[in-house]
């Protein structure tokens, strides 16, 4: 049988925020005041919005979106974009990977495959590019991947048989898959579903699409930083690109820590 091999991750962004242009009308006639802004997106306008609030700076001759939020970036002042959020599902990765991600916590949720309810008999694995370049490795690597699949496959069959006393199906094979999945490698494909706002994305971008971050999690970092920039430039736009040796990209900016 053919070991099913990925090496590039998959970003979906699958949700974003809208406005209720009504209940804003709602709010400004409730408090008298007049408010206008240039912002098209949710995700700058609401920032924008929770801003002038902190200060009830709204009005005519303030500055246009972008200008007030480049003054957010530059002044630090992080807890308004808080309100910008974005929902991704990423497939394609490591367990490997999620095992970094999911320590970004301030700001982010998470929902993940279970490996004690999904049956990982046909799943594919996520090899690293330095192993799949270099035919020794990448021989050594399938090679080894093979025989934990091939055990897990043998494990969970042993195991339901083990159990077969449990009445429920369902639990017979959840009690047999969440033993058997111990041998399975870090190379194992999984997804997760992510909803993060821009004040952890800003940090996530700066720790893990940095040059110094693993392979893995970066190309992800600079596939999420791609999205961002379309949806959000005036909260992204201070962020360049930087090619690096290895054909990977790095993402830098001068507003860090915001």
């Amino acid at each position: 049988m053919n070991l099913p091999i990925v090496r590039e991750p998959e970003v979906y962004l699958v949700g974003k925020q809208v406005v209720v242009q009504d209940e804003v009308q709602r709010f400004l006639g409730d408090n008298d005041l007049v408010w206008e802004t240039d912002a098209e997106r949710a995700a700058e306008m609401l920032p924008e919005m929770a801003g002038r609030l902190c200060y009830m700076s709204y009005g005519a001759g303030r500055k246009t979106n972008k200008e007030y939020l480049e003054n957010i970036l530059k002044a630090g002042h992080g807890s308004v974009l808080e309100h910008s959020v974005w929902n991704f599902l990423i497939t394609n990765v490591s367990r490997s990977f999620t095992h970094e991600l999911v320590r970004h916590r301030a700001g982010f949720g998470y929902s993940q495959l279970s490996q004690r309810y999904v049956d990982e008999s046909d799943t594919v694995f996520v090899e690293p590019d330095c192993i799949a370049e270099d035919p020794e490795l990448h021989a050594i690597w399938v090679e080894t991947v093979q025989k934990s699949r091939d055990a897990y496959i043998t494990l969970t069959a042993k195991l339901a048989e083990k159990f077969g006393n449990v009445e429920s199906a369902t639990l017979r094979r959840k009690m047999a898959r969440q033993a058997a999945r111990s041998v399975l490698p870090n190379a194992t494909e999984t997804k997760i579903f992510v909803t993060a706002n821009a004040r952890g994305l800003r940090n996530f971008l700066e720790l893990r699409a940095n040059e110094h971050a693993e392979v893995e999690i970066r190309k992800v970092a600079d596939k999420i930083f791609t999205i961002l920039q379309k949806e959000a430039p005036n909260i992204f736009s201070d962020y360049a690109e930087k090619k690096l040796d290895d054909g990977t990209v790095a993402v830098e900016t001068v507003f860090r820590k915001v």
